[in-house]
């Protein structure tokens, strides 16, 4: 099931980058894609072709889709990666800093959808694949705007796999847990400064602890770890409509459903304690 076109967003960095290395080298035509094209050097060495594409942007949008479209008829292959995270207390956060996250992870990712369905419905054939994370099956503390974005693709693959399969078109969700990725680091950039406050002492317990859980490395994969199976779900036969990557993933949505939300509240805050001398306001 080799597809005559992968496009894939989001490869100046991380899984993106690693996706277009591992598809390229299994043979696959790819083209990668970047807000900054400059950063897809490294990639066009190695054989992709490289577009710039802002999946903020309608007419970058447009102009990706159609220039893939115009070489091979159809996009055979769509991996929806492009994203950010963020995130902090309900009550703090900026919407607009919950509109900026949606705006890429949500709104960008969709309408790339709506651009290479058309083409693919035609060829009845197609593959599209959307990256979600394990925070998409469970929140963690200060996991708005960016887990509230993922729970969104939860929903968006179960109601795309239904509508576009008689057509011929596979969709496939992608959920990885930590990943030893630059993502941390670009999403402190989305994350909004807000010093002092009453969740101040909350939100230093839940750095340090993330901090200790990608320093020890259990069960972080690393961006080649996933690139590795987004390439075997665009060219299976039959691909799965979910895929988890890493121990985490697995794990902690069993553990959720087995707790309950009591049982689960209750080692959320053996885990990330919260000061009970925090003060009120």
């Amino acid at each position: 099931m080799v597809p005559r076109a992968v496009l894939v967003t989001g490869c100046s960095s991380g899984i993106g980058r690693a996706t277009a290395l591992a598809l390229v080298r299994a043979g696959l035509p790819t083209w990668a894609t970047a807000r900054r094209p400059e950063t897809l050097v490294e990639l066009e060495e190695a054989g992709c072709r490289v577009l710039r594409l802002d999946v903020t942007d309608e007419q970058s949008r447009v102009d990706a889709v159609r220039a893939v479209e115009a070489e091979h008829g159809a996009v055979g292959a769509l991996v929806n990666n492009a994203g950010h995270g963020g995130g902090a207390p309900v009550e703090e956060i900026p919407l607009e800093s919950v509109r900026d996250v949606f705006e890429t992870n949500v709104f960008g990712l969709v309408r790339m959808c709506q651009l290479v369905l058309p083409a693919m419905r035609a060829a009845r054939h197609g593959t599209i694949v959307n990256l979600g994370s394990a925070a998409g099956l469970v929140t963690p503390p200060t996991g708005c705007p960016y887990a509230m974005s993922k729970y969104a693709l939860e929903a968006l693959a179960d109601t795309l796999r239904l509508e576009v399969a008689p057509f011929g078109v596979r969709t496939v969700l992608i959920e990885p847990g930590a990943v030893r990725t630059e993502f941390m680091a670009n999403s402190e950039r989305h994350t909004p400064v807000i010093d002092g406050g009453p969740y101040a002492a909350y939100k230093a317990s839940i750095d340090k602890m993330a901090e200790r859980a990608h320093r020890q490395g259990g069960g972080v994969a690393t961006a080649e770890d996933v690139a590795k199976v987004i390439v075997k779900a665009i060219t299976a036969r039959r691909p799965k409509p979910r895929y988890k990557v890493g121990a985490p993933a697995h794990m902690a949505p069993t553990l959720r459903r087995l707790l309950g939300d009591r049982g689960w509240d209750a080692v959320m805050r053996r885990i990330v304690p919260f000061p009970v001398d925090q003060p009120a306001s």
